[in-house]
């Protein structure tokens, strides 16, 4: 985990965008150390970058030059989850495909297609300082950790998602069997609303998973027992991937979305004195800036 990585050889997939409905194809390409994850479409280059986040209404989207790529968090789940850190994705239209609403489909097309680890180290932002953010009784922290772990609690107004909490570590086997299979959720009462904002249109019992009053319409159930929970935690390791290189910390998020995954993400790019970069690497070590350290040293 101490060196970068990227694919051995291209995907493909297509598939439909949850929220426009429409049919698109993807390909995932390897790319060259401190590339990072590069999204391409209509002939616009997009890093997966903080700076570059223009909506997190029911999904992340970016947006440069005019040209948006939407709901992108679950592949950037599955990179940051196998620790992938270089990869363009080639797409033929403005969504990536939704596939069954988790990131499973991205974790077994990486690992068929082989990780390859490159010559450069990994960088990692160390939390050194607790960094945090409200919004009323929701709030998303980061604290000093030596290692990555994240624990979680939800509390939604339904039976199934009332005070729902989970807590791990973070390394790639815990993400693929904890967290890489959790799907997407709606509430069918809402169906009416995200119609109305032209979201939703790709969406079905195929990859949502469509709460009803007091219970699910799925027929296939959970694929776990605390399935939603595990989702937004999914939906973090996204989502926070977006500021540019793995972490090193304990997030502690009560009632997280999107909206508040990338309020924190800000504040980590703004409390600069609040973490240091840290390399990762069996042989030589080369400082990132002033402040830095060794992995060795700083764990």
């Amino acid at each position: 985990m101490f060196y970068q990585k990227t694919i051995r050889d291209s995907v493909k997939f297509e598939g439909i965008g949850l929220h426009s409905g429409e049919n698109v194809g993807m390909v995932l390409c390897p790319a060259p150390p401190d590339t990072g994850v590069v999204f391409r479409s209509n002939g616009v280059s997009i890093a997966a970058l903080h700076e570059n986040v223009a909506d997190t209404s029911y999904a992340t989207s970016l947006l440069k030059d005019g040209v948006r790529v939407r709901t992108v968090e679950h592949l950037l789940s599955a990179l940051a989850g196998l620790s992938i850190d270089n990869l363009y994705v080639e797409l033929s239209g403005d969504e990536l495909p939704i596939m069954d609403g988790s990131a499973w489909p991205f974790v077994k097309a990486l690992k068929e297609a082989g990780l390859v680890t490159q010559g450069a180290p990994r960088r990692f932002l160390k939390v050194v300082r607790p960094i945090t953010v409200h919004e009323g009784d929701k709030s998303a922290t980061l604290l000093p950790s030596s290692v990555t772990q994240m624990t979680f609690r939800i509390d939604f107004d339904h039976p199934m998602l009332h005070d729902q909490r989970y807590a791990m570590e973070l390394d790639p086997e815990g993400f693929e069997v904890e967290l890489s299979k959790a799907r997407t959720f709606a509430f069918r009462r809402d169906a009416d609303m995200l119609t109305r904002a032209g979201l939703g249109k790709g969406g079905s019992a195929e990859n949502v998973v469509i709460l009803e009053e007091d219970g699910i319409f799925n027929e296939e159930g959970l694929r776990y027992p605390d399935e939603f929970v595990r989702h937004k935690m999914m939906d973090a390791v996204g989502d926070l991937s977006l500021i540019g290189m793995p972490f090193i910390g304990h997030l502690v998020a009560d009632k997280s979305g999107h909206k508040l995954n990338q309020r924190l993400v800000a504040e980590v790019m703004r409390q600069t004195g609040s973490w240091i970069v840290v390399e990762g690497g069996a042989t030589e070590q080369a400082d990132v800036s002033s402040n830095s350290y060794t992995l060795a040293e700083a764990m």
